[in-house]
């Protein structure tokens, strides 16, 4: 027993001795991409282009939501037949705008690929600057901050994002 608590204790105090000897960071990559004047209009174009596809599809619900009411006040006076071609023509309306709701904001949708275009070639630069700005510093860990990463707690003295963003610079 007595081996075993002394091999215990030997392989934690290594393995503390190996971690306090790593050089570690940490960024926030929001911050950066939010300074960057590129990543910034590529957003507001993106952001533009959602707020006319969601007031064009709010309209589309709003023109659904007025052949409904239509429908409602007229359903006592139509036949069964009329009623339920007014059902199918409303239910296929409704279909056919969260289909293009789908087409344009879900996850394959144009927007996503919009902002593929447009963002990726932007993030792609950061992180190659991040890889250099590691292997030039000889950081072994760089963590990111800005994001949910379960980070709670980072010393200050590690954060080099000001350091980062005079690279891009």
């Amino acid at each position: 027993m007595k081996k075993y608590i002394l091999s215990l204790a030997a392989f934690l105090l290594l393995g503390t001795a190996s971690i306090s000897a790593q050089r570690i960071a940490v960024l926030d990559i929001t911050a950066v991409l939010e300074n960057m004047g590129e990543y910034q209009s590529a957003q507001k174009e993106l952001d533009k282009l959602a707020a006319d596809w969601r007031q064009e599809i709010a309209s589309e619900y709003d023109a659904i939501k007025g052949m409904y009411n239509k429908y409602q006040a007229e359903s006592v006076l139509l036949s069964d037949e009329v009623r339920k071609q007014r059902e199918d023509e409303i239910l296929n309306r409704e279909k056919a705008v969260r289909e293009r709701q789908k087409q344009r904001f879900g996850p394959d949708g144009a927007l996503f690929k919009r902002r593929q275009q447009m963002v990726q070639p932007i993030q792609d630069r950061v992180y190659a600057a991040i890889e250099d700005f590691a292997s030039d510093q000889d950081y072994d860990l760089i963590l990111d901050k800005g994001s949910a990463t379960g980070i709670l707690f980072a010393n200050p003295r590690f954060d080099k994002t000001e350091d980062l963003m005079r690279k891009l610079r």
